[in-house]
């Protein structure tokens, strides 16, 4: 199954987004809060750094979240009945996820906190 082209390869890639985004929940979570995110973001007039990070980790939430979907489609693809590795397979993927949306809170609190207390009036220097 190689790609006859560029162009193939890009409409594979964006009906893989579609298909994530039209039937995983959790993808369309990861959106919201990343949508917000970004409103917090201009809101905050962040530098061209903050940003950067804040869209690093966006990309890596829903990449992790659509990497899951795929690894739990193949399973589910073998597997008929219920086999203990394949719910390892299944818990990991979903492991991993939590993993990066943990660390999105805590890259986000790093991001936000220090912008948020300056326009409060608050100062985190000493």
């Amino acid at each position: 199954m190689k790609s006859k082209s560029v162009f193939h390869s890009f409409f594979y890639a964006f009906s893989g987004m579609w298909y994530a985004l039209r039937t995983q929940r959790n993808i369309r979570i990861h959106l919201s809060v990343a949508f917000c995110a970004v409103a917090a973001g201009i809101w905050l007039r962040l530098d061209l750094v903050r940003w950067a990070v804040l869209f690093l980790t966006i990309g890596a939430a829903i990449s992790a979240e659509m990497i899951n979907t795929a690894i739990e489609t193949i399973v589910d693809a073998q597997v008929e009945e219920f086999h203990p590795l394949a719910k390892v397979a299944k818990d990991v993927s979903a492991g991993a996820v939590m993993v990066v949306a943990l660390t999105a809170v805590l890259v986000g609190i790093c991001l936000f906190l220090p912008p948020l207390l300056g326009k409060l009036g608050f100062s985190l220097a000493r």
